[in-house]
């Protein structure tokens, strides 16, 4: 008599498995990926969105993906090799960018946020926001408004989201400009806010008023010649900061939109003293303050502005770290460059002459990322991984 068939191996209940599986690292997506392939049991489990929404709270803000790479310099991306934007995978994750004629298009990354990006090409005056989880992407027009100097940004435009998972909802572009005055011998220089709106692209109207719009935003005069730094903006609660800085005097501040009172303000940089910072870039800081970052020879200074019991923001010195003796330096005068961060990550993104390198401000912690590049800004991008949008086709528009 043939002996019986073997029974199947006990299975685990799905409470404990999404017990196991809450503990795969966000930042290397193929493990819930080839753990989704094992059993439709297994799918259905990791996909569902109780087991989203655990994964989510379990680890808190999204990882970083990969980045791009941010050139402003007048043919500086032209000279790079395949298509633009040029995304770098930090995980086992791969961008989907479509083979298409965008591949031999002049974009080049200005932003990103909520897991999109913003490119642009200054030469056309275009502006398209791309999904690199979907590949999803959408065009929207320039804005009909006469600017010397601009920033822009991107993000999520649902109230309340907690910006996870994002992918599909509406987006708004916020573009910040400086414009000089007609007469040269006036030193009039003054900076508007436009929002697009996340249904049409449309942009409100900074004057004159509008109906449709209610109220502009007021212009807000700046210092002579000023003009806004070539690097992404940080966004802190409902307000978004552009480092900006004056030819006349060579002084630097901040530029403050808040979208909740539609104005802009100044803020005072904690360094005035230009001549003894090499480099410098705004950081949305993990406690939720604004952050200010700078390098000066070989040693990277970090500054946190805070309010005291009282509601007065002041900055204060918060990290000094020697790079010398953290990154893999030989040459004492080499050159060393802070070029972007992650939002609420208290992580810098520095370069030297062997690469791009990675470094928690906290830990004091460095990987290297890449090969050192002419490069004026490296933008991470954050989302954590989910199947269910990654099928989803790449030509849709959001």
């Amino acid at each position: 008599m043939p002996p019986p068939p073997p029974l199947p191996p006990p299975s685990l209940p799905g409470e404990l498995l999404e017990e196991i599986f809450l503990r795969l690292p966000p930042d290397e997506p193929a493990c819930l990926v080839r753990a989704s392939l094992s059993s439709k049991f297994w799918l259905g489990l990791l996909s569902g969105p109780r087991f989203r929404g655990r994964y989510h709270d379990h680890h808190g803000a999204p990882p970083m993906l990969g980045f791009l790479r941010g050139f402003w310099l007048e043919g500086c991306h032209r000279r790079e090799k395949g298509p633009v934007p040029r995304f770098t995978s930090t995980a086992k994750f791969g961008a989907r960018i479509p083979d298409d004629e965008w591949d031999h298009s002049d974009y080049s990354a200005w932003d990103c946020r909520h897991g999109r990006v913003l490119l642009g090409d200054a030469y056309s005056c275009e502006l398209l926001v791309w999904d690199p989880m979907t590949g999803c992407r959408r065009g929207v027009d320039w804005p009909n408004l006469v600017d010397d100097s601009r920033g822009v940004a991107v993000l999520c435009a649902m109230r309340g989201c907690d910006h996870r998972t994002c992918h599909a909802a509406p987006f708004q572009v916020v573009f910040v400009g400086v414009e000089m005055g007609e007469d040269e011998d006036v030193d009039d220089c003054a900076a508007f806010a436009c929002v697009s709106l996340p249904e049409t692209g449309d942009w409100s109207k900074p004057c004159p008023p509008s109906d449709q719009w209610g109220e502009p935003c007021p212009l807000l005069h700046l210092p002579a010649e000023a003009f806004i730094e070539p690097i992404p903006p940080v966004l802190i609660e409902e307000a978004l900061h552009f480092m900006i800085q004056s030819l006349k005097d060579d002084s630097e501040e901040i530029l403050k939109y808040d979208f909740s009172s539609n104005s802009l303000s100044l803020i005072g940089a904690p360094i005035q003293d230009r001549e003894i910072v090499s480099s410098s870039i705004l950081m949305a800081m993990e406690d939720g303050s604004l952050g200010y970052a700078y390098v000066n020879g070989s040693t990277l200074y970090l500054w946190s502005r805070l309010m005291d019991s009282n509601g007065v923001a002041s900055w204060s010195q918060r990290t000094i770290i020697n790079l010398m003796n953290l990154l893999p330096i030989q040459n004492p005068v080499e050159r060393i460059t802070v070029v972007g961060s992650v939002e609420g990550g208290d992580v810098v993104f520095v370069t030297t002459v062997l690469g791009i390198y990675e470094i928690n401000v906290d830990s004091q912690r460095w990987k290297k990322l890449g090969k050192r590049e002419n490069l004026d800004a490296v933008i991470p991008y954050m989302s954590f991984y989910n199947r269910q949008e990654r099928v989803m086709p790449g030509d849709v528009v959001h």
